[in-house]
């Protein structure tokens, strides 16, 4: 298309080049294979796609400017496991490789339905397990913005993609950050709805069947207002009848643009993984900010955070003493990316008792992944749940003692060096804590690495002072100039409460 200035279209935000789509003055084509070349590129520069959805070329010439759906023409990437017809699912395993799904999950139909065309399908972590994003079949993807660091996990492809602007909007999955650390590390917003806003079905998780920790699917792109767009389109009737577990609540728009000024908690740490200073600064500029702009800021004490890491989130997630998760890797010629879970998943009961005493005066942090990775009981399974229920509603009684509307709190990062995030699943703690909660949660960018950032870094010894944040320490350095981002939480449903305070802080 000679007569395609594609630059100008790649550098149209979202809102506005839905507008143009909608009111004709561009032609679906134009933006479709603008954004085909521009994901070409990213792809050869990142390695982040997996799979181009050929489909969508059909879909494009039958595409109906009659009946405008919210997405009309808009061109949109989909990560690994979530399912598109006629495609893999692999979730970075070679014995999945070949093995096209039947149907398109609930929320690729309902894009399709909203007019919007899936073009492309992006990489993974072996076993999504990971906030880093390699595997055997497609290798090591890169962050766009330094290619020596990772684009963050599991949705990694989708974040290296956005950021590189290779995709105006992309559908990712969240149980322990997966949305977050990509969106993060990539500079670009994301977020991870409550648990069942949108449609899992025809998603496949890490760890198929535990209900602990809650898995979430959500939107990745440039900007809030994308995000915003996108939750619009699919909150709408397709989604409530096409999966009837999900509860017919439309896009509250009077919540999303309300002006009231907000009681706001916040916190700079949560006593379990240390800030980077970056990650500090982040937080303590984005209050200022907020109350100049006429907000109420509250402290939000935190408290047993790393009860919460060891008991509810690793307990949680391999309650079977990770059996569920070990034969996702039968077969399989590689399993580093999750090298510790998967030798301590192989181990005998006896073994991790006898590793957990050992361990305890020296690592405790060691100790006590052990110590829950053991095989439980049915009775405790159901404890534990009946448990993770009390602490959610404590942790909702402190939140409205304060009378908060949101909170916002840090954000791993910078972006951690290519490999270094499969050797510290310990610092999931900041965004593991909101699924555990089933929170909604999203992440905006707001800051850089300063030089001086990088002097105080020098110092960072972690509260442990074990090998995971001496290893973190050395993770995080050389990075002046990467985005640090800062997480926006709302209570469980008001995901518009949410989006609306991410938009707050963009906008400052």
């Amino acid at each position: 298309h000679p007569s395609v200035n594609m630059v100008s279209i790649l550098s149209l935000p979202l809102p506005e080049l839905s507008r143009k789509l909608q009111d004709g003055s561009l032609p679906p084509d134009h933006v479709f294979y603008a954004y085909v070349g521009k994901a070409l590129q990213i792809a050869t520069e990142t390695n982040c796609i997996t799979e181009y959805l050929e489909e969508s070329e059909t879909q494009l010439r039958k595409a109906k400017p009659e009946k405008l759906g919210l997405l009309y023409g808009v061109p949109v990437s989909i990560k690994d496991s979530i399912n598109c017809q006629g495609h893999d699912s692999t979730l970075g395993f070679i014995k999945n490789i070949n093995k096209p799904v039947a149907e398109d999950s609930v929320v690729v139909q309902v894009l399709r339905r909203q007019g919007a065309i899936p073009f492309v399908k992006t990489n993974v972590p072996q076993s999504l397990i990971s906030f880093d994003c390699k595997n055997l079949i497609f290798g090591q993807t890169f962050n766009p913005l330094l290619y020596t660091r990772s684009p963050g996990g599991s949705s990694g492809g989708e974040g290296a993609l956005i950021g590189g602007g290779g995709s105006i909007l992309g559908i990712g999955t969240d149980v322990g950050g997966s949305l977050r650390f990509p969106a993060a590390f990539c500079g670009i917003c994301a977020l991870k709805p409550t648990g069942n806003r949108l449609s899992k079905k025809g998603v496949t998780a890490g760890v198929v069947g535990q209900k602990a920790v809650a898995a979430a699917v959500g939107p990745m792109a440039k900007d809030v207002e994308s995000l915003a767009l996108c939750m619009r389109a699919l909150l709408c009737e397709d989604m409530f009848s096409l999966d009837s577990t999900v509860p017919p609540l439309p896009f509250n728009e009077e919540v999303y643009s309300g002006t009231r000024p907000l009681r706001i908690g916040y916190y700079e740490t949560d006593f379990f993984t240390m800030p980077s200073p970056a990650m500090r600064r982040a937080v303590r500029e984005t209050k200022q900010m907020l109350e100049d702009a006429g907000h109420t800021l509250v402290p939000f004490e935190l408290a047993n955070v790393d009860y919460v890491v060891f008991n509810f989130c690793v307990k949680g997630m391999f309650s079977d003493g990770g059996n569920s998760f070990l034969k996702n890797f039968k077969g399989e010629l590689e399993k580093s990316s999750v090298g510790l879970l998967f030798w301590l998943a192989r181990s005998p009961n006896w073994l991790r008792t006898v590793l957990s005493w050992i361990a305890k005066p020296f690592v405790p942090r060691l100790s006590s992944i052990v110590r829950s990775m053991r095989v439980n009981t049915v009775e405790e399974v159901w404890n534990l749940h009946h448990e993770i229920e009390e602490f959610c509603h404590q942790f909702i009684a402190q939140w409205k003692k304060l009378n908060l509307d949101v909170m916002v709190c840090p954000m791993l990062g910078p972006a951690l060096r290519a490999g270094y995030p499969e050797k510290l699943s310990v610092a999931v703690s900041y965004t593991m804590l909101y699924n555990t909660l089933d929170f909604p949660a999203g992440v905006v960018p707001v800051t850089m690495v300063t030089d001086e950032d990088e002097e105080e870094l020098k110092g960072y010894q972690g509260y442990f002072r074990d090998w995971w944040d001496r290893t973190l320490a050395k993770a995080f350095c050389g990075s002046v100039g990467l985005p640090v981002s800062v997480q926006c939480v709302a209570l469980p449903w008001q995901d518009e409460l949410c989006l609306r305070l991410m938009k707050e802080v963009e906008t400052l």
